[in-house]
């Protein structure tokens, strides 16, 4: 395992980590804590050392497992949670001090643990990017020791630009992949020029770029792949990046000829996020622990030679960029 360093937390952090939305299972089914156990541990034992999640995930559950997991290694493994997606209604008039706050000391209570590395605001309503008062409360939550590190998870880059301008905003959580390219056009100078770290979700656009799906592809009814394709749930991008299901496929297809006689798209995709030396690390989720080491096996590929930047930047142009580059 390769590692990077977080931005000006000064973590030095895998360089392919996971993300724990779906750790407990498969989108739409049960939370397992046997399951979540599995990869988890499979994680650490390859080198991982960032774990992220958010109370969210699971009703509590991921973040329940992640500390299990921190309690129980004796390697330093680094947590990073979540907060905000728990206010209903979701809108910017609920983000309050005194709600986060609470979250925080959940977080806290869910994971066993006296500090959480990271802290993110999860996915605010852009007018919350706004309001000093709400980064502010990260400063006093940090002196009294309940966290070390402020970030936020954003949709835009819009977004992910106003955060930087809060001087105690470490890091910045974004969906950047093959079909979704805008981020390295600013934010990602931006982010290197006030050293906070970028940590990249999303990375196989909800599996598309895994190149496993087809047109006749089934998912469960409460999966977020088929109810929230036009953004019913929440915000559309999150789903398949944004990228309608049929032109997404045939752009994988276009994709596959860029790397003929390989059989793990997926590595490839991941493998191309790290061509890009502000990324601090790629936070790809995982369902079952054979999921786990072939995203791991991104790792071990050689860099994408010029011309294949250069191809797969071809077919988001033709294919993706008219769709989604504008919208996030």
């Amino acid at each position: 395992m390769n590692y990077r360093k977080l931005g000006k937390t000064g973590l030095s952090v895998s360089e392919i980590s996971l993300g724990t939305w779906q750790v407990g299972g498969k989108w739409g089914e049960p939370f397992s804590h046997d399951n979540a156990d599995k990869i988890l541990n499979a994680a650490a034992d390859a080198g991982v050392n960032f774990i992220d999640t958010a109370d969210v995930y699971g009703d509590g559950e991921s973040e329940k497992a992640v500390g299990r997991l921190v309690r129980s290694r004796s390697e330093r493994i680094y947590v990073a949670t979540k907060c905000g997606r728990r206010l209903q209604p979701h809108v910017a008039e609920a983000y309050q001090p005194a709600a986060l706050r609470q979250f925080v000391e959940d977080s806290l209570r869910n994971m066993q643990l006296e500090t959480l590395d990271l802290v993110q605001l999860h996915c605010p309503p852009t007018e919350v990017y706004y309001r000093p008062e709400i980064f502010e409360l990260f400063d006093r939550l940090r002196e009294e020791g309940k966290i070390q590190h402020l970030g936020v998870s954003v949709e835009k880059v819009e977004e992910g630009l106003k955060a930087l301008e809060f001087p105690n905003v470490a890091t910045v959580q974004l969906i950047f992949n093959m079909f979704r390219q805008r981020p390295p056009e600013l934010l990602f100078r931006e982010a290197a020029r006030r050293d906070v770290g970028l940590i990249v979700r999303v990375p196989l656009a909800s599996g598309l770029l895994t190149g496993k799906f087809t047109a006749q592809t089934k998912f469960a009814a409460d999966d977020h792949r088929n109810f929230n394709r036009q953004g019913e749930a929440f915000d559309k991008g999150e789903t398949f990046s944004g990228v309608d299901y049929a032109t997404g496929l045939a752009a994988v297809e276009e994709l596959k000829a860029v790397f003929p006689g390989q059989e793990q798209l997926a590595a490839w995709a991941l493998r191309w996020v790290l061509m890009f030396e502000e990324v601090s690390c790629v936070i790809p989720g995982a369902s079952r622990p054979e999921q786990l080491r072939s995203n791991l096996q991104a790792a071990d590929l050689p860099a994408l030679t010029p011309k294949q930047m250069d191809a797969v930047r071809a077919v988001y142009n033709c294919s993706i960029r008219p769709l989604v580059h504008q919208l996030w």
